[in-house]
């Protein structure tokens, strides 16, 4: 018989007697425990197996039957499943069998082990396996020689084959020194190692014979224990057995993070097993997590909404936001959540437009009707589509992200990163998108939160949720998409409300340094009418003024950007002046079918050129802003602009339609 020997694992020797749920539990030669020891809430029990430190975590409630889960390495790790089961009345199990690797030695401390919490404490006859990395190959080594003392098993990216890891025989990168105390207690030389034949990779027989079910969580891209050295390989020869197996391929991830964020899928899977199939419940993503960055959170524009019963919301991106669905779903979802307030919904979505112009048409459309509590911000699809620079992008999220908080320091922003087919290859190839690199740098700098809607269509498209083209069909989401987007925004919105404090108090960080002082947060939109007026503009030969242009060819517009003042020149040749003050100068245009090249200078320096015309110009009068300097010594400058002669090949003319000026100010 083994003895059990509590309270040394910490060095505490008061002892209690207890009661386990109501029952007592007796303990072979001891039946008392540390006193006041707990784990995340929940008793831990003490004691030794076979002189190793062992531990029991007991629910508050036990289950019906005592059901437990055991983990065989790495207790505490991700331990997100443990809890849910707790929670539901599992024990959890664990014996310290470091550096056993699966070994012979390591089954019977794991016989030793399972005799006595189940013959003396009186746990289920049938335990849940969890292993972790190296875990696996004590999980399913003990289920090979005891198949019918297994409920279910649960390994989370396993070992399956010692010669994969540590061995590194494979693709792995291994360990050399866990690979000679491995060959050690199995007592085997190295040529022996490598013809080893009770791997779990090649012993599952047993295990399918009695019908275990096997859940593995692995990550695509592990590069330590590498998936089709051993998941995807128990997998595939378990299914020639019969037997049932239910793999999690999380794409993209490496051998961390273990586990999933939401461990729902991991905890369903336990209880139809055994026994508990009426408590299922649905996850809300595929992998367990939900795919935002709360960091500072939103808790200045809950304080408001719910204290002040007031908001105002703004929506700012490109035709996304633009068109209805997620943002009236969203909309709708704060008016449920705070029914006593009164909201003002700012649309201030235009198609075809990301961060730059975002930036500079801000005061203009966003805070024109005064303070915002909470922006919604996207501009991932088109600063990529459009072709904007690293730079650029993080010019223009800035300018946007800064502007706002000096406007108000208040102001809670989300930034959104919608997807595209360009982003899901990136994703598949196991790629984080440069844009999505370039905006979560400004907000990881000024600590808003951010959803990452493209990882998240990417991710479930990979899990078989649904498909691109028949679910999403392009960039411009189906109904389907825009639901999608909405609910995860919803998640973001509930984890902000459970992270704010019960007082909806405020939280305002020090606005930091700019990351780069030329991005656009001095930004601003001037009219050509009223250059003109106040004479900053000379207008040489060929220039015109059209106080309300609109084309005369078929091509399509955009709102804002027909019927409105325009200043036009479509002669090679045609120059003008424009005096200004501040630190970057652009342009913002209509370029159509005829849109020709752009010549300019600043400050009598060389003559540059900017091509106008657009992948989309064919069929529409694109709204298009260009910087034609970012980076100028603040003050007084004159830009000099001329019809190039030559065009895109694919142009019909040499046609410029100045809409806007873009001034960045230096903040004078």
């Amino acid at each position: 018989m083994n003895r059990i020997r509590t309270g040394r694992m910490f060095g505490n020797d008061t002892l209690r007697t207890f009661a386990l749920c109501g029952l007592t539990l007796c303990l072979c030669i001891v039946s008392r425990t540390s006193f006041g020891e707990t784990w995340q809430g929940w008793e831990k029990i003490h004691f030794e197996v076979d002189g190793r430190d062992a531990f029991l975590i007991a629910p508050k409630h036990a289950a019906k039957g005592n059901p437990w889960i055991w983990r065989t390495e790495f207790f505490g790790h991700e331990p997100q499943a443990d809890i849910a089961l707790l929670d539901k009345g599992f024990h959890v199990a664990y014996v310290d069998m470091q550096n056993l690797y699966g070994a012979p030695a390591a089954m019977s401390v794991m016989d030793a082990m399972y005799s006595l919490v189940t013959s003396e404490q009186k746990l289920n006859d049938k335990v849940v396996l969890e292993g972790f990395s190296r875990g696996g190959l004590y999980s399913l080594n003990w289920a090979a020689r005891n198949p019918d003392k297994v409920a279910c098993i649960y390994n989370d990216a396993p070992v399956c084959d010692f010669k994969s890891w540590p061995g590194g025989k494979g693709r792995g990168k291994g360990s050399i020194a866990d690979w000679e105390r491995c060959k050690q207690v199995y007592d085997l030389n190295e040529e022996q190692a490598l013809s080893y034949a009770l791997n779990p990779v090649d012993n599952l027989a047993p295990l399918a014979l009695a019908k275990v079910p096997l859940l593995h969580v692995c990550g695509a891209a592990d590069d330590v224990v590498p998936i089709e050295e051993n998941s995807l390989l128990v997998k595939q020869r378990y299914g020639e057995l019969g037997g049932e197996m239910t793999l999690i391929s999380k794409p993209h991830c490496n051998h961390h993070p273990h586990s999933l964020r939401d461990p729902t899928r991991i905890v369903n899977f336990v209880l139809s097993h055994t026994g508990f199939k009426e408590h299922v419940t649905q996850p809300t993503t595929p992998f367990g997590y939900d795919y935002f960055e709360l960091r500072n959170g939103l808790s200045n524009c809950l304080a408001k909404f719910e204290k002040g019963k007031t908001g105002r919301v703004a929506f700012l991106g490109g035709s996304i936001t633009a068109s209805d669905g997620w943002r009236n779903r969203v909309c709708e979802n704060l008016t449920r959540r705070f029914p006593d307030t009164q909201f003002d919904f700012v649309a201030a979505g235009i198609p075809s437009l990301g961060s730059t112009p975002g930036a500079f048409r801000f005061q203009r459309d966003v805070l024109a009707n005064g303070p915002v509590d909470l922006l919604f911000e996207e501009a991932a699809v088109n600063d990529d589509t459009n072709g904007f620079s690293d730079v650029e992008q993080i010019r223009g999220t800035e300018g946007i992200v800064r502007q706002a908080l000096l406007a108000n320091p208040s102001m809670d922003i989300v930034l959104l990163h919608f997807a595209d087919p360009g982003k899901l290859r990136d994703y598949e190839a196991g790629v984080t998108p440069s844009v999505i690199v370039s905006h979560e740098r400004v907000a990881e700098h000024y600590q808003i939160p951010s959803v990452n809607l493209a990882k998240e269509v990417a991710e479930r498209i990979a899990a078989g949720e649904f498909s691109w083209e028949k679910d999403f069909r392009d960039l411009h989401p189906a109904p389907f998409g825009h639901a999608l987007y909405a609910q995860a925004i919803e998640r973001l919105l509930s984890a902000a409300e459970n992270a704010t404090t019960k007082d909806f108090s405020q939280s305002v960080l020090p606005l930091p340094p700019p990351l780069d002082p030329a991005s656009y947060f001095h930004g601003r939109l001037i009219g050509p009418a009223d250059v003109i007026a106040n004479g900053q503009a000379i207008l040489g030969a060929g220039w015109a003024l059209d106080d309300s242009w609109k084309p005369t060819d078929k091509a399509g517009t955009r709102a804002g950007f027909v019927d409105v003042p325009a200043l036009i020149a479509e002669t090679p040749g045609a120059s003008m002046k424009l005096k200004f003050s501040g630190i970057g100068i652009g342009v913002f245009v209509a370029s159509g079918p005829d849109a020709g090249n752009l010549e300019f200078r600043i400050d009598d320096q060389d003559w540059e050129t900017c091509d106008l015309f657009t992948q989309w110009s064919p069929a529409l009068h694109l709204p298009w802003a260009k910087m034609l300097s970012a980076s100028l010594e603040p003050g007084q400058h004159e830009l000099e602009l001329r019809i190039a002669t030559d065009a895109d090949g694919r142009s019909q003319g040499h046609a410029v339609r100045i809409i806007h000026f873009l001034v960045n100010g230096d903040g004078t």
